[in-house]
């Protein structure tokens, strides 16, 4: 580690350890582990950024080189925004701004102040770049226009979730709503783009609200794939009287670690509940059909339960590869 980093890291520790018990001076022993935690803190701070710094980028690409040349609009918050724009004199930047700072307050109440001050920032980031920034126009095809813009606009709005902020709020007002509703975030989301789209067709035309689903749709399914990540888990839940052969094919054979339950059966030939473990293990989707293959082969009775993983980190599934 650089040597001034390193100690900018020691005194940011000591300073927080002292500011714990300010009556006593910081000992080594408190001040190291406290070290620990704040180049994690750095680090992840780091991280977080550059992915809304590339969220911004991208999303403001997909504006002025996509849709904002061509009158195009959006579904969400940046819907919003560039509908206004169409109707009005006021400059996008200003409206970015303005259409999502209620959603910035809301998320300072519903999530925390920390998410609120950076999607302060990320979206302040986005303002200046599509002010400043002189994208060039890409195309005039509507086709190309709808889905390109929808997908450099959803990869923005989807690194700037990795990154722990929102460039477009309209999901801070759908979570915060389906907490009073009887409704899934999803299905807020739904019912708000149906409002934004039904008034582009309105006050513009039918033909570009149904290029603005379009768009939509590209955007959502681009944030989805950036959020949940490239591969696919798929956590597994077995249940067999064969544990203990499928658990030795799984860490021997397969080279995947799994995770033992201790279980009690509910149902038996008398009714009585008995003492069972149960496995549990993540793989790749790829992977899936080799492992059914290895569990038939021991037990075709055995029960699977399988379950989508959006990401996971650590262990041996990222490093080795299945036999």
């Amino acid at each position: 580690m650089n040597p001034i980093i390193a100690k900018l890291l020691v005194s940011v520790a000591r300073k927080r350890v002292e500011k714990k018990h300010p009556q006593t001076p910081a000992t080594k022993r408190e001040v190291v582990p406290m070290v620990r935690t704040v180049q994690v803190e750095l680090t992840h701070a780091i991280k977080e950024y550059i992915f809304i710094v590339i969220g911004v980028f991208s999303a403001g690409f997909g504006l002025k080189g996509f849709l904002l040349p061509n009158s195009f609009i959006d579904g969400g918050a940046t819907g919003v925004s560039l509908l206004l724009q169409n109707l009005t004199e006021i400059p996008l930047e200003i409206l970015l701004i303005i259409v999502n700072l209620p959603f910035v307050i809301l998320g300072a109440q519903t999530i925390n102040r920390k998410f609120a001050i950076k999607s302060i920032i990320a979206i302040s980031m986005l303002a200046i770049v599509v002010h400043l920034i002189d994208y060039p126009t890409i195309t005039d095809d509507k086709l190309l226009i709808a889905v390109f813009g929808g997908f450099f606009l959803g990869l923005g709005i989807g690194m700037s979730m990795r990154g722990g902020a929102v460039i477009d709020g309209t999901e801070v007002l759908a979570i915060f709503l389906s907490k009073k509703l009887a409704l899934t975030i999803g299905d807020v989301l739904l019912l708000i783009n149906i409002l934004i789209f039904s008034f582009g067709a309105y006050v513009l035309s039918v033909e570009i609200a149904l290029y603005a689903i379009l768009t939509y749709l590209a955007a959502a399914k681009t944030v989805d794939f950036v959020v949940d990540g490239v591969e696919e888990y798929v956590g597994v839940t077995i249940i067999s009287e064969k544990h203990e052969a499928i658990r030795i094919m799984l860490t021997e054979n397969l080279r995947r670690a799994c995770t033992i339950y201790a279980g009690k059966g509910g149902y038996g030939k008398r009714g009585e509940s008995y003492d069972k473990d149960i496995l549990y293990t993540v793989i790749t989707r790829l992977e899936m059909s080799k492992l059914q293959t290895e569990i038939d082969k021991i037990d075709k009775n055995a029960f699977i339960i399988m379950g989508t993983v959006k990401d996971l980190r650590g262990g041996m599934i990222k490093k080795k590869p299945m036999k």
